[in-house]
């Protein structure tokens, strides 16, 4: 498929500089493009890059003053790029239509239009599934789940019973959601299991990466917010209550019941101890272990997290340690030569 950039300009509603008629066929990375793509650029890092690239136009911000034409200036370079994916691109994925003859449906499930069930897919007892709410093949969906409208459940997916999932959620291959949590009582040396008798709530407009676990409640629920994006390998455990566009990113281990507020990001490989909260618009940054609440609007990092800054401050210090060690000694050996001859001369 192929547009000219006229066209494209319309599509992203940005400004632009240079031929209209030029004809895009292409989309792709500013280093790998070639003649007949677009490519874009949203961060100034990636200027020296201009001269070089092979691509017919690139989108940019408002604000980068380049000389390459033709460009597009867009209010949000990679918003308006990802707008122009579906245009451009050939690819297309075809989800599965219809019920297929081996997936098993338990008694009382109640299915929406349009809906497709995959191969070998097992929807157990009293489960609501929602309009044009696709499951793939191999999930297992528990009694009593209630899965909204628009909804992408991938292969090897396990809802366990009595969880909820809102309306255009996306839920990537191995993950599970309300299995549970890790709850024992230790007696006389012997750990017995405490029961787990909650469940999980997933709101509208979540995506789930592949192969993260999300543990039911011990007797309320694990909550996660509208609009949160959770990468893959990620564990929530029981009673947690994540909100609302929250990023939480590859590796990110958060234990039990942890209050997590609006907007907040956590980096990769953060790890977060259990009842505690973290406040909204809040950033732990990469491979930080929090161990006491953040509040509000913070940045932290390290292990255990500290404010940003202190914490770059703190880390100098320690890339320091070496040539101070080094210091320390040759001081040691002066004082040590100085009271030698204070000795003397006595």
């Amino acid at each position: 498929m192929q547009k000219t950039l006229g066209q494209i300009a319309e599509i992203v509603k940005g400004e632009l500089v240079g031929d209209p008629g030029v004809i895009i066929t292409g989309i792709s990375g500013i280093k790998e493009a070639r003649q007949g793509d677009i490519t874009f650029l949203a961060n100034a890092k990636y200027l020296p890059f201009v001269d070089k690239t092979q691509a017919s136009a690139i989108i940019v911000s408002r604000d980068i003053e380049i000389t390459f034409q033709p460009i597009i200036r867009a209010d949000n370079p990679s918003l308006a790029f990802t707008q122009i994916v579906s245009v451009l691109s050939d690819y297309q994925l075809e989800h599965p239509k219809g019920i297929h003859p081996s997936a098993l449906l338990g008694k009382g499930v109640v299915l929406g239009k349009e809906v497709a069930i995959g191969p070998y897919a097992v929807v157990e007892d009293n489960t609501v599934v929602g309009d044009k709410t696709v499951i793939y093949p191999g999930c297992f969906i528990g009694h009593n789940c209630k899965i909204g409208n628009n909804t992408l459940i991938y292969p090897n997916v396990s809802l366990r019973e009595n969880t909820e999932v809102g309306d255009r959620v996306i839920i990537n291959c191995g993950a599970v959601l309300g299995s549970d949590g890790f709850g024992f009582v230790t007696v006389e040396g012997k750990h017995h299991k405490i029961p787990q008798l909650g469940s999980v709530i997933i709101k509208d407009d979540v995506e789930i990466g592949a192969n993260v676990t999300i543990d039911r409640a011990r007797f309320d629920k694990t909550i996660i917010g509208k609009g949160t994006k959770i990468d893959n390998l990620v564990h929530i455990a029981h009673n947690v209550v994540i909100g609302e566009n929250c990023f939480i990113v590859a590796q990110v281990g958060i234990s039990g019941s942890t209050t997590i507020g609006n907007n907040v990001i956590l980096a990769g490989q953060v790890g977060i101890v259990g009842h505690i909260s973290i406040g909204d618009n809040a950033v732990v940054m990469a491979q930080s272990g929090v161990s006491k609440t953040i509040p509000s609007g913070s940045t932290v990092w390290g292990y255990p997290a500290k404010p940003a800054d202190e914490a770059k401050r703190v880390n100098a210090c320690v890339q320091n340690l070496p040539k101070l060690h080094r210091t320390v000694l040759e001081l040691k050996k002066k004082v040590e030569e100085l009271e030698s001859r204070l000795k003397k001369e006595k």
